[in-house]
């Protein structure tokens, strides 16, 4: 009854979110960089507020309490710093294969997306139709970069709900319901980011706003994983904390913020991200 519950509230925040962003993203589209760019630092900032006020205190809070070992915070860095190195180099592997195929990615360019169709590696799409080559590759490049994105973020939202004693109880309370609606709120901007290029590219809206919310499966099947391994044991709940922690981590410092503010460049997108992190403050302690 867990694993089901768990199961539909990140179906709705994975892929009911991004298929709204997809949504909004085929009204929106003019000045569409600047509109990602703020919701994109206001989301990185409540979730850097949750999972350092809230997801990396908790194995120490456990440390407390008696449950884990004295050196808990020794171990809570190393498995933050595993999830970020994995992550960064799963991107960077994507990007040193694909990154040759688009003529204007250089030395002289950005080394994280400046633009809608970088955020998804959509401009690969553009580029195979143009040549009239293979877009499958393309189309499987785009989506392991969402994938990407969306598989930590899934495994937060279960790791977090390891941590609740009776989740079905509590399915709408406590740091998994808050790291769900999160990661919600952030699914739209990135649904904006999956649907705008696409359409901009001919294809069809309902078919771009579909494959959009497709895209949010990943979370899915990351938040199972993390309250599977979470729910193992104290010693595994603490490792899935701070892997999914680092992979997310690596998301607001290595993708999220970088390409809000290349995507604006202004005070907007830090501003932005400010406020995001009081409110995500606000959400852990209340």
């Amino acid at each position: 009854m867990a694993y089901l519950a768990i199961i539909v509230i990140t179906f709705i925040s994975g892929v009911v979110g991004t298929g709204l962003g997809g949504v909004a993203g085929a009204v929106l589209r003019r000045d569409s960089n600047k509109i990602v760019s703020l919701l994109l630092s206001f989301a990185a900032g409540i979730m850097l507020a949750v999972v350092c006020f809230d997801l990396m205190s908790e194995p120490v809070e456990m440390m407390k309490d008696g449950v884990l070992p004295s050196y808990t915070p020794l171990i809570v860095v190393v498995a933050v710093a595993a999830g970020y190195a994995i992550i960064y180099i799963l991107n960077f592997i994507i990007d040193k294969k694909t990154n040759h195929e688009v003529t204007h990615i250089d030395k002289n360019h950005p080394a994280t997306a400046d633009d809608l169709d970088e955020l998804i590696h959509s401009n690969h799409l553009e580029t195979h139709k143009k040549a009239k080559s293979n877009l499958f590759v393309a189309g499987l490049v785009m989506m392991t970069a969402i994938a990407l994105h969306n598989l930590p973020e899934g495994m937060v939202i279960g790791a977090s709900y390891a941590i609740t004693p009776d989740v079905t109880a509590n399915l709408f309370s406590g740091s998994g319901f808050i790291m769900a609606i999160v990661i919600g709120l952030h699914n739209i901007p990135e649904g904006m980011a999956v649907s705008v290029p696409l359409i901009s590219g001919g294809m069809g809206k309902t078919k771009a706003v579909l494959l959009t919310a497709l895209s949010g499966l990943p979370t899915v099947l990351g938040a199972v994983l993390g309250y599977a391994l979470g729910g193992i044991n104290e010693i595994m709940l603490m490792l899935s904390l701070g892997f999914a922690s680092g992979a997310m981590l690596y998301v607001v410092f290595g993708e999220l913020l970088p390409e809000s503010i290349l995507m604006w460049k202004s005070k907007m997108p830090a501003l932005s991200l400010f406020v995001g992190v009081l409110a995500g403050f606000l959400l852990v302690m209340f």
